[in-house]
């Protein structure tokens, strides 16, 4: 049987670490949390639960969590955001693969909710993601958001049973704030001057993104909340590329070395 450490990001998380310890600790040999200098009850909560509490500057998702990994004490991962947590079909796969490994890496589905009601439409499912594997064989990698897990050419990996829960979003205006604000954000600084930008590149980027969440990944039959993230979807695209756009404009290219 392997050994498994358990490890979490937090900033301002006293609402949720609670379920999302409670949903490891059968399976965890250590938990591990690295928080970015919280001002509620997020350290007293994991302290009261025997996790170990780092502190460590927010530089970025991928950044962070590569920070995380390093803090624990074992080979085996399990890396969860503090708003996720494990279904007890989950809990019971991840149990079986501890106890007879065999794979690099293991892929589950995560289940994303809008104000309580689980989301399988709009692209939101099965939003399939590594988080349980070998950190010898992979690490995080991708930009200042949409981390992922990028596992080694040539590494096995396993899809398990059972979702990861993501209590995502509790009303609109944190749905609407996160796509227009922090990922736009990001995703232009990310990609400034990386990616040529246009009135009608944004668009008909816009237009498709609703089209393809709202008709091609069945939002139209999640009534209400199907036609809010597809709006949504489509409002995060325009202001990315709106965002960038901008940026490319109003600042200067890095001189290219030669």
């Amino acid at each position: 049987m392997i050994s498994l450490s358990v490890v979490i990001i937090t900033f301002n998380e006293e609402k949720n670490i609670s379920r999302c310890i409670d949903s490891v600790k059968n399976l965890a040999d250590e938990i591990v949390v690295v928080d970015s200098f919280s001002t509620d009850d997020t350290r007293a909560i994991c302290l009261s639960k025997g996790a170990r509490f780092v502190e460590h500057k927010f530089e970025g998702f991928t950044a962070q969590k590569n920070f995380a990994v390093a803090q624990a004490s074992h080979e085996y991962i399990l890396a969860l955001d503090a708003d996720e947590y494990l279904s007890t079909t989950l809990q019971d796969s991840i149990l079986s693969a501890k106890l007879n490994w065999q794979a690099d890496g293991y892929s589950m589905n995560r289940l994303n909710s809008y104000a309580g009601k689980w989301i399988k439409s709009c692209g939101w499912y099965p939003d399939r993601k590594i988080r349980l594997w070998d950190r010898r064989k992979g690490t995080w990698g991708g930009g200042l958001v949409h981390e992922t897990v990028v596992m080694r050419a040539e590494t096995k990996v396993i899809q398990l049973k059972g979702d990861l829960l993501h209590l995502a979003y509790d009303n609109a205006s944190q749905l609407i704030n996160k796509m227009q604000q922090q990922y736009a954000d990001l995703f232009a600084k990310e990609h400034m001057h990386k990616q040529h930008v246009t009135t009608f590149k944004i668009i008909y980027k816009t237009v498709f993104s609703f089209f393809k969440s709202y008709f091609l990944k069945g939002g139209i039959w999640d009534g209400y909340e199907g036609l809010l993230i597809s709006v949504s979807n489509a409002n995060g695209v325009f202001y990315k590329y709106a965002k960038l756009l901008e940026l490319n404009r109003t600042t200067k290219k890095p001189l290219s070395r030669t």
